[in-house]
């Protein structure tokens, strides 16, 4: 039995490698719009990445700007660069896993940071995932355990459940995951991380009210994958589950983790906002664009 999993795991790996190689990319790099100190700017990086500028705060969540993940070719170009970000305060990784921490990408972001302003970013990483980032060059990691909060300057970091693993190998499941809500001055985002669709969505939405909601909707099928990740309609019940303002997708474009074609999710996502009325509160952010709120 174990041996048919394997091989059925390979051929899957298999399909979705060949479909990358063969795959042209696409999209170009931006510089970002940078945002007043009451104002809320939000850049779509590509796939879980984020360019968050909150209450003055720059902050950036799961960076990836890897061209291959392994033997996957990524299929979008990043929307940014790092050298045109400006220096970061904060960076939010969710969890261990390889397309959420990259680190050469840390690694980039942390130097390029120290080159411009002569100190590093911090990092804020789930519990038992410390030893992973230690050595990238931040100056201070900071462990969260579910609904613990980290506070500096005026902008608060909350982790937050989310229905996925952590392990960073096979084996290491001691390692957390989750999401992270931030708030400073008058607005407040949600960074699902990855996740299945779960009850929590409620609880985060009572307990935190975030303004804005960033939501993954690919990697759906096979329908297995929805154990542990949203499809567009899983996605658009979180958020009417959080009670947010607005949502904004990810997870999706930039590496073929599964089988649906490339440009489903965002139309499937499009569908069933309109199916909900939800269509003006959904926006799909072009990657690099900066959307000032």
């Amino acid at each position: 039995m174990l041996n048919v999993t394997i091989r059925r795991r390979a051929r899957h790996i298999g399909r979705l490698v060949r479909h990358s190689a063969l795959t042209r990319r696409s999209g170009r790099a931006h510089k970002p719009v940078l945002a007043g100190k009451d104002e809320l700017g939000v850049t779509f990086i590509g796939h879980a990445s984020f360019f968050l500028q909150v209450g003055g705060h720059n902050v950036v969540i799961d960076p990836n700007f890897a061209r291959w993940l392994f033997v996957l070719k990524r299929l979008r170009h990043p929307g940014l660069k790092v050298q045109d970000l400006p220096p970061i305060d904060t960076v939010l990784v969710t969890h261990a896993h390889f397309d959420h921490l990259h680190k050469p990408s840390l690694r980039a972001i942390a130097h390029a940071t120290w080159r411009k302003s002569g100190s590093a970013p911090r990092i804020v990483v789930p519990r038992n995932v410390g030893d992973l980032v230690s050595g990238l060059g931040f100056r201070e990691v900071v462990e969260l355990s579910w609904w613990e909060s980290f506070s500096d300057g005026g902008l608060a970091v909350t982790h937050t459940p989310s229905r996925h693993w952590g392990a960073r190998m096979l084996n290491d499941y001691h390692r957390g995951y989750g999401g992270y809500v931030l708030r400073a001055r008058k607005h407040s985002v949600y960074h699902a991380g990855d996740s299945a669709y779960f009850n929590g969505f409620r609880e985060i939405g009572c307990r935190l009210h975030p303004e804005l909601a960033l939501l993954p909707i690919g990697a759906y099928n096979p329908p297995s994958f929805r154990n542990v990740h949203t499809n567009p309609e899983d996605a658009v019940q979180a958020f009417r589950d959080l009670g947010a303002r607005w949502m904004v997708p990810m997870h999706y474009g930039s590496f073929r983790l599964s089988h649906e074609p490339l440009d489903e999710p965002v139309r499937f996502l499009r569908r069933v906002a309109e199916e909900n009325g939800l269509a003006d509160r959904v926006l799909v952010l072009e990657e690099g664009v900066t959307k000032i709120f």
